[in-house]
């Protein structure tokens, strides 16, 4: 299987710095038999989102293992760089990683609420699960979809990277076919677009750059409250 992705990350219109951190770089536009991915959008006071995320991104890339080890050395990390700066106290960051195989074998780790989603022939899936409350109670039949919308809770999550000793990693596990369009984003684009909308962006571009570009540029468009990171990766 060969892959072509691209990487894009912005500001938005209402944050002074971005606290998203991306694999691969920001700007990449390449191709290859395999490929490490991945999102982190961060929290905290005093620039700790900022480093948070890029904590946990440094460290999913420098190590060579499945997506859960990755993501607990991840966690270690960031847990570690905040023990050394006590103002950075408290930081944490979500953390959706990717993992292509030659062979077509998608292997997910996730923690937070970043997403990652499968276009297949004309159909988009959203293949994580947010860790967060309002996700919880929807899942459970104790809130409406429109209660969920406007909860004063909505934005507090339940499984964050850096917080704790012990974090608990999603893994997932999906077979790629040639064609296959995968996302995996902050929510500077789910909390501003619906699925439709996300769908319309991928399916209407003619590659990962493409498609990047018009995700940022709609999440912007629908106002653009948090910072918007997407890495796009086809295929073939």
């Amino acid at each position: 299987m060969n892959y072509t992705w691209a990487t894009r990350t912005d500001v938005g219109r209402v944050r002074q710095q971005n606290e998203d951190s991306v694999l691969p770089d920001a700007g990449s536009d390449r191709s290859g038999e395999h490929l490490v991915a991945a999102v982190a959008d961060g929290m905290g006071g005093a620039a700790g989102g900022e480093i948070a995320s890029a904590t946990a991104i440094a460290s999913v890339a420098a190590v060579s293992a499945e997506v859960a080890i990755r993501i607990e050395a991840a966690n270690l990390a960031v847990i570690e760089a905040a023990s050394r700066r006590p103002r950075l106290k408290g930081m944490g960051t979500t953390l959706t990683l990717g993992i292509f195989h030659e062979d077509g074998h998608l292997q997910i780790g996730h923690v937070g609420d970043s997403r990652a989603y499968l276009l297949r022939d004309g159909l988009l899936t959203q293949v994580t699960t947010d860790h967060s409350f309002v996700s919880e109670m929807l899942a459970s039949g104790r809130m409406t979809a429109a209660e969920a919308e406007v909860h004063p809770y909505r934005s507090v999550l339940t499984r964050v990277v850096g917080l704790e000793a012990g974090v608990e990693v999603e893994v997932l596990d999906i077979e790629l076919a040639a064609g296959d369009r995968v996302l995996i984003c902050s929510d500077g684009i789910t909390t501003m677009i619906d699925d439709a909308a996300i769908l319309a962006a991928m399916a209407g571009a003619t590659d990962p750059g493409d498609a990047a570009e018009a995700l940022i540029a709609a999440a912007n468009a629908a106002g653009g409250v948090d910072n918007i990171s997407a890495v796009v990766v086809d295929a073939g």
